[in-house]
């Protein structure tokens, strides 16, 4: 049923409506696609957003036209382009065979459908029932070169979400390049904004940055080939009053996996203009005629009830419908990582005490992280060569396997598969898979290079050893990792003049792989890393339901990381460890109940040596197992809000609460502590005002609305990086 779109053909108006969201926007003068509104819900328009008509300086007007008082160079737009005498950033650049941008898009028709479109070879939110979504396909054609644009646009019935994309078709007789093309863009007038961003760095990702939004054009992005730990694809425009929960928020996240920008221009006019897309950094896509382009998708919503409100959006539509895996609503299994406990110093006979102890702990899988193939005795070597190293496993994989599952547990595996090592096989055999620009010294990076995946030969390969490996070995669990950015940008399949499309062409030649090699595997749980959380995007999740948060796994710094991943990202896709002090990243000696609380925040694991425990952290480590256990199901698919972060003191707490508001835990963490410490509380958020909760620990009942309103003091540790969990249930 089409009942979400309605369209007021007389006056030429579009309204997208649901019960919690109104996006509407008309045709203007010159069949131009005008934007007029986004936000709460409104149950009709009446046309009192048509732009008020002003002469304004040096604003130019439409071809043809001696009307001074309409340009689309203040006009607020939804599809912008170079060409047209708009001065601001355009959604799109397009090159023609003359050599000019020249492009005037106009409206030229549309249609709605039931359900919502795949889009080819990309991921992108999904529907499961024609019913729950209704799509708008509005056509602009630039009608001297035949190009045609096609937005889309999907409302969901159920989700406070609208995804927008957008597809190029050359129907003209040339060939055009396609430099830039936006998958989305909204005009905003007279609107103050703050913007919120996710910048980082390798292991000190996704901290929550917030700024007064000023004049001229900022850009939030990414040109390293990933989506990068510098800067998550994902921006939210806010008001100065808005705050965890209250407050306009418009959040936009890209679901994409490569180069990404997010534009943001304040003009003349205090107008405010975003675009989302592709990174135009070497981007340059030549599209014959007949031929076609497809962008990746963006998330929108709209909440004016603060930044949690927003995040819960976020959490629902990326878990329920970008997530496919048969896991996306299954318990993750708990698990131990070799990594941080042995690094490349193991054999067989080294890794079976820790096997061992993680059964008797309560521990469900064992994961053999990097070292397990070629001759990999360090990162000098090997990668490309995914077969088993003798020396370490004499009997094979497969007979490890077998040990680790006759202990009850599940077996997972490591691979590094975009990348090669000179010293490989690969390579001596293959030197032309190898990413490089003719006649140059490619560049490492941690003495490692990067494999052409724009080449089927290369993608064929990576799947036939990744899947022999999967296949041979009873393989229950596959870590992906990505150890570097991309360099040396350049495929020997493609002539020069089609250089600019490598860089998008690797992102959908990794899609392809992970497609093929998860749709063959569908019992298989992959987790999705890059050096830790340098490509965690809602790309990815199409394919992996979770990824490593950080290779930062200490647990004062995961508490920002966590914290400002949590912002797009639900507690289920984020994985999070328990590792050895002094931690390997920070030299920090944290107590381990502080590293249980905060990964326990996520999908939970350790990563340390467990035969060096002694026989009290054994303990520990049993009562966190069956803790997490016993709440497993409340973090990674209850709803999760932020209560309060670190930058605003010496505090971080947040929590998760089912939805039947019957069950909540809390984590409070105090960063450092004072002498003379300031007294502080912990209000809860979500619950039932009319039940009764019980501390599970100490047995107390409190109602819902006295842990809301009143609170609960925290209590006075007299040591730094000091956590405490509260688990509630109704009475």
């Amino acid at each position: 049923m089409v009942d979400l779109i309605t369209v007021d053909k007389e006056n030429r108006v579009f309204h997208l409506h649901n019960e919690q969201l109104s996006y509407i926007f008309s045709i203007e003068d010159g069949d131009t696609i005008s934007h007029l509104y986004f936000g709460k819900r409104v149950k009709s328009y009446h046309g009192q957003l048509c732009y008020p008509r002003v002469d304004r300086g040096f604003s130019g007007n439409l071809p043809g036209s001696l009307d001074r008082t309409f340009s689309k160079d203040t006009l607020p737009q939804e599809y912008s382009s170079a060409g047209e005498m708009d001065y601001r950033v355009p959604a799109t650049v397009v090159r023609q065979k003359d050599g000019s941008n020249g492009l005037m898009l106009k409206y030229k028709t549309y249609k709605v459908e039931e359900g919502k479109p795949e889009l080819a070879g990309l991921p992108a939110a999904y529907v499961e029932s024609e019913s729950e979504a209704n799509t708008l396909i509005v056509t602009l054609e630039d009608e001297k070169s035949g190009v045609l644009f096609d937005l889309l646009y999907t409302i969901y019935r159920d989700y406070p979400i609208i995804t927008r994309s957008v597809k190029v078709k050359n129907l003209g007789q040339e060939n055009v390049n396609l430099e830039k093309v936006a998958s989305m863009q909204i005009d905003f007038s007279q609107r103050d904004f703050d913007v919120i961003s996710l910048p980082g760095a390798h292991v000190n990702e996704r901290h929550l940055e917030r700024q007064k939004l000023g004049y001229g054009i900022q850009t939030f992005g990414s040109i390293r080939g990933t989506s990068s730990h510098q800067m998550n694809p994902f921006v939210a425009l806010v008001d100065s009053n808005t705050d965890e929960f209250n407050g306009a928020a418009y959040g936009f996240a890209l679901v994409y996996s490569g180069n990404h920008a997010f534009e943001i221009e304040k003009d003349q006019l205090d107008q405010v203009r975003l675009l989302v897309g592709i990174n135009g950094y070497n981007f340059n896509w030549q599209l014959p005629a007949g031929e076609s382009f497809q962008t990746p998708e963006v998330l929108m919503t709209y909440t004016d009830n603060g930044l949690n409100a927003m995040s819960k959006a976020f959490h629902n539509i990326i878990r329920d419908r970008i997530t496919r895996s048969k896991y996306k609503y299954k318990e993750r299994p708990i698990l131990v990582n070799n990594w941080e406990a042995t690094y490349f110093d193991f054999d067989e006979d080294k890794l079976k005490p820790i096997v061992d102890e993680a059964k008797e702990l309560g521990i469900e899988m064992f994961v053999l992280d990097d070292g397990w193939f070629g001759h990999r005795d360090d990162d000098n070597s090997s990668l490309g060569d995914w077969n088993v190293y003798e020396k370490k496993f004499p009997q094979g994989l497969k007979h490890f396997a077998d040990y680790v599952h006759s202990k009850d547990l599940k077996f997972g595996i490591w691979f590094e598969p975009e990348m090669i090592s000179m010293d490989s096989e690969l390579y001596r055999n293959h030197p032309e898979y190898l990413m490089q620009v003719p006649g140059r010294q490619p560049s490492p990076s941690r003495n490692q290079y990067i494999l052409d995946m724009t080449r089927k030969d290369v993608r064929d390969d990576i799947v036939d050893q990744v899947s022999t490996i999967i296949a041979d070995n009873d393989i229950d669990y596959v870590k992906w990792d990505m150890n570097r950015n991309l360099s040396d940008i350049y495929s020997q399949n493609l002539p020069a003049d089609r250089q600019g499309e490598v860089y998008h062409r690797y992102v959908l030649g990794v899609y392809d792989i992970l497609e093929r090699i998860t749709s063959k595997f569908p019992d298989v749980l992959f987790e999705g890393c890059s050096g830790g959380g340098g490509r965690f995007d809602a790309g990815f999740v199409y394919y992996m339901p979770q990824s490593w948060t950080s290779d930062n796994t200490d647990a004062i710094a995961r508490l920002t990381i966590q914290y400002g991943t949590s912002l797009v990202y639900p507690p289920s896709m984020m994985t999070a460890h328990v590792s050895a002090v002094p931690n390997h990243q920070t030299g920090r000696v944290t107590p381990i109940d502080t590293r249980g609380a905060v990964a326990m925040s996520a999908v939970f694991g350790y990563e340390l040596d467990l035969t060096t425990l002694t026989d009290e952290e054994k303990e520990i480590v049993k009562k966190q197992v069956n803790q997490y256990k016993d709440i497993r199901k409340l973090v990674q698919y209850g709803d999760f809000y932020r209560l309060q972060s670190s930058k605003d003191g010496n505090k971080t707490a947040w929590m998760f609460i089912s939805p039947q508001k019957d069950e909540a835990v809390v984590m409070v963490c105090k960063v450092l502590a004072e002498a003379q410490p300031v007294l502080t509380k912990t209000k809860l958020y979500g619950l039932d005002t009319n039940r009764n909760y019980r501390d599970v620990e100490t047995n107390k009942v409190y109602g819902g609305d006295e842990l809301m309103e009143l609170g609960f003091y925290d209590p006075i540790i007299r040591n730094d990086y000091a956590a405490t969990m509260y688990h509630f249930k109704a009475e």
